[in-house]
This record gives C-alpha cells, structure tokens and sequence, in this order.
C-alpha cells in the first residue's frame, strides 16, 4: 500500500510541472535576493522567465484530465487537472507577467531600493497560492492555499512602507482577512464534522445518501462563502478592498483586482458545484443546486450579486481618487459575475470565464495608465487630470477606451462579456437580475464619464509632458490592442470558454 501511494506521487508529479516551476522561481529568487544584493535588476528577469516556464509547461503538460496524489481507498485525491483550472492558469500567469511588466516603470516599487527583492519572491508564492487554489479538490489544500496567497498578498499591500497609507492598508487587509480565514476554517470543520472528509467529492456523496442535518450544513456553507466572498470583494466582505486599493502599490492594487479574483471565484464555482450537484440527475445542466433544495443557494447569490454590484457602483460614484474609484468599480464587477454564478450550469460558468478574460485587460489597462500618469503628477485625485487629454493624448484616449470597456459600451470587448452574462441570465429566465445587471451598467457610465469628462472637457493651467517610452508603449498596447479586438472578432474567447467548462467529472 505505501510503494502504491509513493508510486502514484511520483505519477502526479508529471502533472504537477507548472507548479513545481513556480516553487523553483520563488527559491531561486529567494537565494539571489540573499546572495547577490548588488544584482536586484535580475530579480524581474528571473520571475519573467519563472511565469514563461510555468506557462509553457502548463500547455505542454499531458492532456490528461483526473485527479492527482490520490490517497486512500478511493481514487480521488486533493489535486485536479482539466480545462476549467488550465482557463484561470492561464488568466493568472498573464496578469501575473504583466505585473512584472508594470514594476519595471512603477515610481513606487523602484523607490523601494533594497527591498525589492521580497517584493518578487512574495509575487512568486502569491502566484504559486493562486494556482492552488483553482485546482484544489479538498478543503484543507483549499484552506491552506488560501493563506499562502492572503499572506503575500498582506505583505505586498503595504510594501512600501515609508507610505503612510500603505501601512494603514496592509493592516486593515490582514484584520478583515483574519476574521475571513478564521470563519472560513470554522465552517469547514462542521462539514468535517457533519460528513467525516473533506473532499469535496465525498461529501458529495454524503449529501446525496446521507440524511444530514440542514441547519449545521448551511451554516457551513455560509461561513465558507463568507471566507471565499472576502477574496473576491463580494459585499458585504468588501469593506477592506478601497482602503487596501488605495494604500497598496498600483501594481499590487492592479493584481489583487484581476488575479486573486479570478482564483477567488475558480474556488467558489469548483467547490459549491461539486458539493451542491446531483450526478444522479439524468440532465446535469439542471441539476446545479439540486442537492439541499430546501435552501434557496441560488436566490441568496442572487441577493449578495446585486448587493455587490449596487454598493460598488454607488459608491464609486463619490470618489475623488481614481484608485479609490477603480476598487469601487472592481466591487461592482464582482456583483456582475455573480450574476453568472446564480445559474451554475455551463453557460452561467461560460459566461463568467468570458467576463474574466476580457476584464483582465480592460481594468489591467486602466491601473497601468493611472500609474504612469501617478508616477509623472505624484497624484491620483481626479482634478488633477484636468486637460490631460490635450497635454498627453494616448494616454488620455488609452484610458478613455479601458472606461468605455469596463462600462460595456459597444464595439469594444467590455460589451461582449456583458452580453454574454445577461444573456445567459435572460436564458435562466432570472430575467429581472439581468435588468439590475444592465441599470447599474447605466450607473457606472456617470463615473467613468466624470473621468473622461475632466481629460478632455475641461481646461488646466498645470504643465505635464510625459516621455512615455517605448516599453510603455508596448505594453499599453498589448492590453488596448485586445480590448478593441475582441469587440469584434471574439470567437476564440468564446470556444477557449466553451471547452472550459468541461470540468472533470461534470
């Protein structure tokens, strides 16, 4: 039995390559942070090669779909590879270089002299974290892969530590994310308790054949939303997200809104559809919710979905501070995507992938240009982006097209993912989520005009030239080029999607 369990790690290891790069990448920066301190400038390159080899050995590795390091008994162990982990990978690696990429011009990471390094080493575990996350079949891996990437990602929210908000920041996101952690651990040991596992697979089971108290069980399923909800600034867990948003380094600010959302909800869709479906259904596209029908999961979604989308985009109507604004529109993009998590069937799950990819280079886009316009005015206040689509034009029409992105205005790609969305909600006949969907689209118009309003409507005495670069150039392009692109031509988005949501077993 132990030559057995030995041999099928060995096996699973095969499998596990993407992951063992992003361990090696965190050791081998770990060392030349140590070792050769008078070398910092290698640390970008080193973490840029690390996601490139942990990307390329994500596609080459072999097209197997299962379950990996297997113990016990059955043969379902803590780890699964398929195309629905492979989508937020993939999503993670590309937010994750393109982070890389922002530090390189960042005033504020640059500023930070010898501590640069942790600052690397830390994105390393907190991508390592964020892989985990999205394949993880258990909730013990669940819990504690989600407290490799909260601890990183507290670190790096007040990396810059000579700022005073930064520190304020960084402390506020380890307070709520203690209390998130903490009632995440509590309800997964009652439905250790009610079922004796914590595969998700088993319990699965368990629910199915076992006649198991519904109260304990909600109460479960509660707490572990709330801790995963906190991840994904769902409201009302996301009273941390604008103070840490405006406290943190852009960069940082720019990760946690795309990549550690988007593993945030790999979690939540993966556990709550595995525990809730019923296999023995004959249509599984229906049978998501089926298991503990009694409880209506999904109008309670439904109700924290248009919460967060409501609250984000109201508040977010106040703001002064374009960082502070965007944390407010990432709350409300978080309620659009739970819109999609309501239906939890294939296309409910198809329509959030979709969102996903094309959010990542629209709001992506939007942090960039606020940096290098912050790094050049040493202001993120609104007013102080008077005229600055006269003064410094690409960059003002750049960030006007990321806005009318993130609003979902046609031709550009942010119309496509929201016609996805309320469509598949139309299908579900949840038609009335679809109409709140759309009024709060209307909504954050008015805040994102107000920014557009201010570069080019309005005049500024204030001087600014700005030699962007050709690094920075490339770079905002790569992320404008596809969120126009995809506007029109979106089917490799769509069929990457489609045979996402193939998730094993389903």
């Amino acid at each position: 039995m132990e030559n057995n369990s030995i041999q099928n790690i060995l096996e699973s290891l095969n499998y596990f390559t993407p992951e063992l790069a992003l361990m090696l990448t965190f050791f081998v920066l770990l060392l030349v942070d140590l070792f050769f301190r008078k070398s910092k400038y290698l640390l970008p390159a080193i973490s840029l090669v690390g996601f490139i080899v942990s990307g390329y050995l994500l596609v080459y590795t072999p097209d197997v779909k299962g379950f990996l390091f297997s113990t016990g008994m059955t043969n379902i162990g803590l780890y699964v590879i398929d195309p629905f982990s492979f989508f937020f990978k993939i999503l993670i690696l590309l937010a994750m270089i393109y982070t890389i990429l922002f530090s390189l011009s960042s005033k504020e990471i640059n500023e930070a002299g010898g501590n640069r390094g942790e600052y690397y080493v830390l994105l390393s575990s907190f991508a390592l974290g964020m892989f985990l996350l999205t394949s993880t079949i258990d909730l013990l891996l669940m819990y504690l892969s989600f407290e490799l990437v909260s601890l990183s990602s507290y670190i790096l929210a007040g990396f810059t530590r000579n700022v005073k908000r930064s520190a304020e920041a960084s402390l506020k996101y380890i307070i709520f994310g203690a209390v998130a952690s903490g009632a995440m651990l509590y309800g997964i040991s009652i439905l250790y308790g009610l079922t004796g596992t914590t595969n998700l697979y088993l319990i699965n089971f368990y629910l199915s054949n076992q006649n198991i108290e519904s109260l304990p069980l909600v109460i479960a399923g509660l707490l572990i939303i709330g801790g995963i909800g906190f991840k994904i600034s769902m409201a009302p867990f996301h009273f941390w997200t604008p103070d840490v948003y405006e406290g943190a380094p852009i960069t940082i600010t720019a990760v946690l809104s795309v990549a550690s959302k988007a593993a945030g909800f790999a979690l939540l869709i993966r556990s709550l559809k595995i525990m809730f479906i019923d296999y023995t259904a004959t249509n599984l596209q229906s049978s998501a919710w089926a298991i503990l029908s009694q409880f209506k999961w999904n109008e309670l979604i439904a109700g924290l979905a248009v919460l967060t989308m409501t609250l984000g985009n109201l508040a977010a109507l106040w703001q002064s501070n374009l960082k502070r604004m965007l944390a407010y529109s990432s709350i409300a993009h978080a309620g659009y995507m739970l819109t999609g998590f309501v239906i939890l069937d294939n296309q409910g799950i198809m329509a959030i992938l979709i969102y996903f990819f094309i959010y990542l280079f629209m709001n992506l886009g939007a942090f960039f240009v606020v940096m290098l316009i912050a790094d050049k005015l040493g202001s993120e206040e609104m007013e102080d982006y008077t005229g600055l689509g006269y003064k410094a034009p690409f960059l003002g029409v750049s960030l006007t097209i990321f806005l009318i992105s993130l609003t979902g205005i046609p031709p550009t790609a942010g119309f496509v993912a929201k016609l996805y969305l309320f469509g598949a909600l139309i299908k579900a006949k949840w038609i009335w989520l679809a109409v709140i969907g759309v009024l709060n689209s209307v909504i954050s118009l008015y805040y994102y005009l107000k920014v557009v309003k201010n570069m080019f409507l309005r005049e500024s005495e204030i001087e600014y030239s700005h030699n962007l670069g050709h690094g920075n150039l490339l770079i905002t392009l790569s992320l404008l080029i596809p969120t126009l692109l995809f506007g029109i031509y979106f089917k490799p988005i769509i069929e990457f999607a489609e045979q996402s949501v193939r998730i094993f077993g389903f």
